[in-house]
């Protein structure tokens, strides 16, 4: 796939010091230690070096976890980074888009703290802040764990999300970042989340309103009828909000040609994965002036 040929493998994972090293250059699925889930899938690219940077990427409601790790794993290999994809059962988690707010969920953010302490003891990756990467209902996540935990990500992009939480203390969790009655444990601090790097990269076609798009009237009134449309905003205000608190802030909208709502084409025909890797780690690299990001 992608000219690199990829072996699905399952390894199950311990809690030893003394884990066998892990294959490299093949997708990996593995099980959390000692809780029989989530389960994630895992590459370790063959270039990467000692301390390789950590690339999460989390799927949509299709839980195609699977097939988001072996997509990017050809630009793991080029990047030297280390791909990590969670899967989140609908049973457990199905409200892991909103980080698992609703009373009884399970909680997809400390699920995620978890696996990515796991792969960080496993592979040697730098994990005290790492890259994040979304798909649709993906993308609500990775943004809203952006928000939540600034401190863990160095850098975000966004494809495709529904429906974005805006940076208005006014509104309640998850329209607005008001969390008190909902994740009494977080808080998102603007001043905070707006200082790190972001992009939203959205298909030209994906203006449809299907099933999976939420439309109620207030979220449509407040972000727009489309997935494009809703980047736009939300990346807008975000800006907006930066200027007017006097931050220095990095928020990018990418709008792919002949893309509409699809994984896989937006993969394979948008150039979504050159994107992503090219926002979080190629303009970091030439910012930094570093050799690169493993």
């Amino acid at each position: 796939m992608m000219g690199l040929a990829l072996v699905l493998t399952t390894q199950a994972a311990t809690a030893e010091v003394t884990d066998p090293p892990l294959d490299r250059g093949q997708v990996l699925e593995r099980t959390l230690s000692g809780t029989g889930e989530p389960h994630y899938f895992l590459y370790v690219p063959q270039s990467a070096g000692s301390h390789p940077s950590l690339f999460v990427t989390v799927h949509g409601i299709s839980r195609n976890a699977r097939q988001h790790a072996s997509l990017f794993a050809p630009l793991a290999e080029r990047y030297g980074v280390v791909v990590v994809a969670p899967l989140f059962p609908a049973h457990e988690y199905g409200d892991y888009q909103r980080l698992g707010r609703r009373g009884g969920a399970h909680r997809a953010d400390r699920a995620l703290e978890a696996i990515v302490e796991e792969v960080g003891r496993l592979t040697g990756a730098r994990t005290e802040r790492f890259f994040l990467f979304g798909y649709s209902g993906g993308g609500q996540f990775a943004h809203r764990f952006a928000m939540a935990y600034p401190q863990r990500v160095e850098a975000y992009a966004v494809g495709a999300a529904g429906w974005y939480t805006f940076p208005d203390p006014n509104l309640r969790y998850p329209r607005g970042v008001e969390t008190r009655r909902c994740l009494p444990d977080v808080q998102m601090s603007p001043d905070r989340f707006l200082t790190v790097p972001a992009a939203v990269i959205v298909g030209e076609r994906d203006t449809r309103a299907g099933s999976a798009l939420r439309k109620t009237t207030r979220v449509s009134e407040q972000q727009g009828r489309s997935r494009l449309e809703r980047g736009r905003r939300w990346v807008e205000a975000m800006r907006r909000t930066a200027r007017e608190a006097g931050l220095v802030s990095s928020f990018d909208f990418v709008e792919m040609p002949r893309c509409g709502h699809s994984f896989k084409r937006c993969m394979q025909r948008g150039g979504m994965g050159e994107i992503v890797f090219e926002r979080l780690f190629a303009r970091r690299r030439a910012a930094t002036g570093s050799g690169g990001p493993g």
